[in-house]
């Protein structure tokens, strides 16, 4: 069962980065974990209007900024603090995307939780962005967090940020798809959440073929998380015919799921496995947040 020792959150202030760190802190607080909060000044030259072209100039602005992003993510941590979480700040200067997966290398964390704009956002902004390249190339899981529902959201005193009460695993009995499913399982369990194992049938045409695969389908279900794994876990499954994406999205919306966890082919596949298939749309289109897992 993976374990979840450290995560990093990078943020930009933008409200997508305040819905991303509280599912961050709600993980980080379940899981006991190390929380790391991660800003990128970039372009670092950008902001030097007063630079002309001397060494000395640079640096003394450059530190200037790094002092001010510091100052910015420090306040930014005590505004949306909670006790027992005390998040890791780090300020760092260059291209972002770089900065993020060497950060999240050299501290080995286990999880990525970045905010994405949603759809408009995603088709403007997402693409060819960092989200995106982070999705592509990223070593660990990476959670990526739209505006959270109505529902999971907790009060003020509570220390759990983020209520993450049902989680839903979409699955095609991939190794991929085992890989996600131990990491769903591992949450539902911290987080106290009910699972619901789902795989969608795309090519059934007549109604036999559907009862027999449907009742097979099932049975998989059933038979991919072992007893002795699921113990103190509810689990459901449930088969749904039709596009993937869009029955993982209305399941999501219908069950009110607070999370969903989906496998991918791994970091060289991403570009057919996320982008423009079942992985990227629900991450696109979808309600709540998405845990992509790879191998």
């Amino acid at each position: 069962m993976p374990q979840i020792g450290s995560i990093l959150c990078p943020v930009d202030f933008s409200e997508f980065s305040v819905n991303a760190y509280e599912c961050a802190r709600s993980l980080a607080w379940h899981y006991k974990a190390t929380l790391i909060l991660q800003h990128v000044l970039y372009p670092l030259y950008s902001g030097f209007a007063r630079y002309d072209g001397n060494i000395d100039s640079y640096e003394e602005i450059a530190r200037q900024l790094r002092a001010e992003g510091q100052e910015k993510l420090q306040q930014f941590a005590r505004l949306h603090a909670r006790r027992e979480i005390r998040p890791q700040c780090i300020v760092q200067d260059g291209l972002v995307t770089d900065l993020i997966l060497s950060l999240a290398e050299a501290q080995r964390v286990d999880l990525i939780v970045m905010g994405t704009h949603g759809l408009r956002g995603v088709d403007r902004l997402m693409l060819g962005s960092v989200t995106e390249r982070v999705l592509r190339r990223a070593r660990c899981p990476v959670l990526a967090v739209r505006k959270p529902a109505h529902h999971v959201a907790s009060s003020a005193h509570d220390p759990e940020p983020v209520h993450l009460r049902k989680m839903l695993l979409c699955t095609d009995f991939s190794d991929h798809g085992h890989r996600a499913s131990e990491y769903a399982v591992s949450m539902a369990k911290e987080c106290g959440a009910e699972l619901t194992l789902l795989h969608v049938l795309e090519d059934v045409s007549r109604l036999t073929e559907l009862e027999s695969a449907t009742e097979k389908v099932a049975r998989q279900l059933e038979e991919s998380i072992a007893p002795k794994t699921r113990e103190g876990c509810i689990v459901k499954v449930m088969v749904r015919i039709g596009k993937a994406y869009q029955q993982i999205i209305q399941l999501a919306v219908e069950a009110q799921m607070d999370l969903v966890i989906m496998g991918v082919r791994g970091r060289g596949a991403l570009d057919t496995a996320i982008f423009g298939s079942t992985t990227y749309r629900v991450i696109q289109l979808g309600s709540c947040p998405v845990l992509t897992v790879h191998i």
